[in-house]
């Protein structure tokens, strides 16, 4: 289902035939740096996640992390979507690109239409996002969408601590 369509690119729901564009992603060297290894190594496995994670969430709360792709050609390029974790308040913004089309503006263009409809679709007011210290694109891009920094935080069951930013 297509949630949002831009200049250039179209964010839609995730299906179970993402699986070897999930697999893809999720073993990107910086996913694995900046995000963590979701264990996701096999076409099944990637299947897993989907049905587990975006498929879980759209269809508890009405908004997941979706899959972004070229609108002249459906290429998938990268995910962006709202998260709704037990650990934090509100939701949170979420981002991940294939290395191959990063630094073309896809994320900023497709983590404004994600919050345009976050605020005028769902309702939502204040949005949150983490992010890995040492993850300067993803920290300038939240700067440059208006989230400020609030406070470091541990995330439950890590040991590492991220950057909590909010926005509204």
């Amino acid at each position: 289902m297509q949630i949002v369509v831009t200049e250039r690119l179209i964010l839609r729901t995730l299906v179970l035939d993402d699986a070897a564009f999930i697999l893809e992603l999720v073993n990107d060297p910086d996913w694995l740096t900046y995000i963590g290894d979701r264990g996701v190594h096999s076409l099944d496995e990637a299947r897993g996640y989907i049905r587990k994670g975006p498929m879980d969430l759209h269809a508890r709360y009405g908004y997941s992390l979706y899959r972004v792709e070229l609108k002249s050609d459906g290429t998938p390029i990268g995910l962006c979507g709202l998260i709704k974790r037990d650990i934090l308040p509100e939701v949170d913004l979420g981002f991940a690109f294939l290395a191959r089309y990063r630094g073309r503006g896809y994320a900023r263009e497709s983590a404004e239409a994600t919050l345009a409809h976050a605020r005028n679709a769902l309702g939502l007011k204040r949005i949150l996002a983490i992010v890995s210290p040492g993850n300067a694109p993803s920290i300038a891009l939240l700067e440059k969408l208006g989230f400020s920094y609030e406070k470091n935080l541990l995330l439950a069951g890590g040991t590492d601590e991220v950057r909590l930013f909010a926005s509204g």
